[in-house]
């Protein structure tokens, strides 16, 4: 039997029970006018979770890394320029993808843990002139949070599109695709969704859904052409074996966040975040994000001096069943990144965490 643990990592992170037991009922064929239903129903509440109206909103069999390459593979064009703000280790995944798919990649670089100003992302546009601008708005590598408006208010005043990763700040915290003009977001159901991992919920505006139309090559990625997924979805002409018992999670959860309320959540999420962050410093530690530019469900928390950063993971782990993470990249050993997301998002669990923490710090 696994282990019971407490899942403040950056993902996965606790599911809800209900969730559970969605995934427990009878399984239909892909192509099953039921699935088709379940489908649906997912559709219209990623469109409340995303904050859009976008017609083309649907759930990618597979992770978060999946909506990556799908936003990447169906809008960045080989030999088009792919212009990325990096401050983090997934925004260098997407640079990594384009470069992957033969796209001519400017990458943006900024320390760990920082943020892109409007006036930043104003010259570097200006200067470059991309076809496709990408940033992440919730990099799980580092706690930050960006920005997107002024990001794409830049882009579209140069004629590009707008791919934002929203992998870490999807139910979790508001993204308002249609009010900061994103075109193209993507995320995954294993964090604020209180969801297992398996799908990336992704939506498209309606001036993508123009560009894809008017493609003039094919895509080079089968699985992740957005032409036959819509083809799939809406038309029910078979592409892929769905995984059926995922997306009844993925209904439950995203019925479970609409019946507390997207608002309500994004409020609970926030005050949690405000009790874990006067917690911390309670006990002498100093986050790694500056105020103000923080996520709200992803915590990252500097080691101290003389500290062993696995050793504290480590006790955690096996004195409290709790699971955390350390950073990696230019950040290891150097930051913890605790995730207080969903189920976990309360006052008692915070203090439970900040306890566990105090003893594992002495």
């Amino acid at each position: 039997m696994p282990p019971k643990r407490f899942l403040f990592g950056p993902g996965p992170t606790q599911v809800e029970p209900s969730v559970y037991q969605a995934m427990t009922q009878p399984l239909v064929g892909y192509l099953d006018p039921y699935f088709f239903e379940v489908a649906a129903d997912v559709r219209r509440l990623l469109q409340s979770a995303f904050g859009t109206k976008n017609d083309l909103t649907l759930a990618i069999s597979g992770t978060g890394s999946s909506g990556m390459e799908t936003a990447v593979t169906n809008f960045v064009e080989p030999g088009e320029k792919l212009l990325v703000f990096s401050a983090g280790f997934f925004a260098d995944r997407i640079a990594e993808m384009g470069r992957r798919h033969r796209a001519d990649v400017i990458k943006i670089d900024k320390p760990w843990g920082e943020t892109f100003s409007g006036a930043e992302a104003r010259a570097a546009i200006e200067r470059e002139k991309p076809a496709v601008v990408a940033f992440v708005h919730a990099e799980t590598s580092t706690g930050a949070l960006q920005d997107p408006k002024e990001i794409a208010a830049a882009a579209h005043s140069s004629g590009a599109l707008v791919i934002a990763d929203c992998v870490t700040s999807l139910g979790g915290a508001p993204i308002d695709v249609d009010e900061n003009d994103i075109d193209i977001a993507y995320s995954c159901t294993q964090k604020g969704l209180s969801c297992p991992p398996g799908l990336s919920p992704f939506t498209v505006s309606p001036r993508a859904v123009e560009q894809l139309n008017a493609r003039a090559t094919p895509n080079e990625v089968w699985y992740f052409d957005l032409k036959l997924l819509r083809d799939y979805y809406d038309g029910r002409k078979y592409h892929h074996t769905a995984p059926i018992s995922t997306f009844y999670a993925l209904q439950e959860g995203l019925r479970s966040i609409e019946r507390e309320g997207f608002h309500q959540r994004w409020k609970r999420h926030a005050e949690a975040h405000a009790q874990f962050v006067g917690g911390v410093e309670r006990l002498g530690l100093s986050m790694h994000v500056a105020a103000g530019q923080r996520i709200p469900t992803l915590n990252t928390v500097r080691v101290p001096e003389n500290v062993d950063d696995v050793k504290v993971r480590t006790r955690l782990l096996d004195d409290e069943g709790i699971e955390i993470a350390g950073g990696f990249g230019p950040l290891a050993g150097k930051i913890f990144r605790i995730g207080v997301m969903g189920p976990l998002a309360t006052p008692d669990n915070v203090n439970f965490f900040i306890g566990a923490l105090s003893g594992a710090l002495s």
